[in-house]
């Protein structure tokens, strides 16, 4: 039987998800065959298996941390907000239908087979598996029908380890506070507590530590520093939120760089398809939230969305739509809509079952004259999928993932196909994957993952240096053209290595292994 360890948290945004990724690297670099689990993620940034099936991103960067290929059973049930009180309800990696949250609630009790299921085949396959909380184990009104946090420690018999944010403020108050809120026989799953994100003088903390142990009667097992230079792909929007829609500082030599503006739409998805951008040295992203407007960028990204016509409409309404059509009519900048930022591209995007959205019709933004119609017999896209582009900057093949409701159709003759897709989960298919206008200032692509190709990426940005009068940057794009700019597992190792430093490891494996 395979060893357990969970990460449970004083609340969301703690760091669970990245304390979980690094337990996996840490157990698979001492030799262990590991695996990450997750009962219910909530989130908008998706990943897609190699098998078609979408599970949360957190559990894919996981799995890469732990030297495997992401599977469904990691993540038996991903919920996809569309609203403030709904959520596309996907189980086993395929939608099963949108729901409200009573809706749900009344779901999760039949839910608990299929995830004592799933983790079945992982303890099978693995040595250790290191489990992830969701938001805290304290929410009182929750409790009940509660299939992430101590419901899943008591089905599981894991032993759990309780997270704090230092960084926040209010550490003490929320470890304690958890802790007596949960029920006795909780309580004692709790077997240690981490202090995550601190920034200071370890000798000003201890005091506090030894408080802290004293009161709830645990070991504080370790505390992690506040790092910076590890690069870390968020677990959603909550973190892009807080985080990247700052906007950057002004690199040294004004006017020499490319400046790329990502409008946060309120249901953002897949944001992580702008890291290796952020990765250049020469380009300056900016996320423009709710009330900031948009400046003079050289491309404005319009991201996938979970509610295309509800981003649309946010973007009319605020006045981001007409100021988009009017930078790019004026050849100020390109614009770049990816998956539901492409859709947003065309004339029309229609809804007839109400798909995605209680508005059946509306018209887009008229920057690609294309319609697109959410069907309600069409299965969801979700594929891994390679793809030719044939662009004016850019002739070859790349790879990434799709995951969409809603098919594209070309209005007249004057879009141009720009992406063709050639396979899809291992298929041989020839099926339309995007499109670029006769101008080439508008371009549009269902293909997530499009910018970690490094050839695109290096040729689409020389394209835009070229406007812009300065010196293209000649690359290699004879090898790795399908991965990102980012070494990955050089990042996974400067994390493990920064948490096995921060943390007690022989009593880490006493947690583990229940000694």
């Amino acid at each position: 039987m395979a060893k357990r360890i969970m990460v449970q948290g004083t609340g969301s945004g703690v760091g669970k998800s990245v304390i979980v990724a690094a337990l996996c690297r840490i157990f698979t670099q001492n030799g262990y065959k590991v695996a990450p689990f997750k009962s219910q993620n909530m989130a908008l940034n998706s990943y897609v298996t190699k098998d078609g099936l979408e599970i949360g991103r957190a559990q894919a960067f996981q799995a890469f941390a732990a030297r495997k290929e992401p599977t469904v059973e990691m993540n038996p049930i991903l919920l996809k907000p569309s609203s403030d009180t709904g959520a596309q309800v996907i189980v086993r990696g395929k939608p099963i239908g949108n729901m409200t949250a009573k809706e749900y609630h009344e779901y999760k009790p039949k839910a608990l087979s299929l995830i004592q299921h799933c983790f079945d085949i992982l303890e099978r396959e693995n040595d250790i598996v290191v489990i992830e909380g969701a938001g805290s184990p304290a929410e009182i009104n929750l409790r009940a029908n509660d299939i992430v946090n101590m419901s899943i420690a008591k089905l599981l018999d894991a032993p759990v380890l309780l997270l704090g944010d230092i960084d926040k403020g209010g550490v003490f108050a929320w470890i304690v506070g958890t802790l007596e809120l949960l029920e006795e026989e909780e309580k004692e799953l709790v077997k240690g507590i981490l202090i995550n994100k601190f920034r200071g003088d370890m000798d000003i903390l201890k005091p506090g530590l030894e408080f802290l142990e004293k009161r709830v009667n645990k070991p504080v097992i370790g505390v992690i520093p506040y790092f910076h230079g590890i690069k870390i792909q968020e677990e959603d929007s909550v973190s892009l939120s807080v985080e990247k829609r700052k906007k950057r500082a002004a690199k040294k030599g004004e006017g020499k760089e490319i400046t790329i503006e990502v409008v946060y739409l309120p249901h953002i998805s897949n944001f992580t398809d702008f890291d290796a951008l952020e990765a250049e040295d020469d380009v300056s992203i900016r996320y423009v939230g709710r009330g900031e407007k948009i400046g003079e960028p050289d491309v404005i990204i319009i991201p996938g969305s979970k509610n295309t016509i509800g981003d649309l409409l946010y973007l009319k309404n605020s006045g981001y739509a007409s100021q988009i059509v009017e930078k790019v009519r004026s050849g100020k900048c390109v614009v770049f809509g990816i998956c539901g930022g492409y859709q947003m591209l065309c004339n029309t995007i229609i809804d007839p079952e109400g798909v995605e959205s209680k508005v059946r019709e509306t018209e887009g933004l008229g920057l690609l004259p294309a319609t697109t119609i959410f069907e309600c017999h069409a299965q969801k896209m979700t594929n891994q999928v390679r793809a030719i582009a044939d662009l004016e900057f850019y002739k070859g093949e790349l790879a990434g993932y799709e995951i969409h409701m809603g098919r594209t159709y070309f209005s007249n003759g004057t879009i141009k196909n720009a992406f063709m897709i050639f396979e899809r989960s291992g298929e041989k298919v020839m099926d339309n994957g995007g499109a670029v206008s006769s101008d080439g200032n508008v371009i549009g692509t269902y293909i997530h993952g499009i910018f970690d190709n490094d050839g695109f990426r290096h040729a689409f940005l020389d394209c835009i240096r070229q406007k812009k009068g300065m010196l293209c940057i000649k690359e290699d794009k004879s090898e790795d053209k399908n991965k990102s700019g980012i070494n990955w597992d050089t990042e996974y190792n400067k994390l493990a290595d920064l948490v096995r430093r921060s943390i007690d490891m022989d009593g880490l494996y006493k947690i583990v292994n229940k000694l």
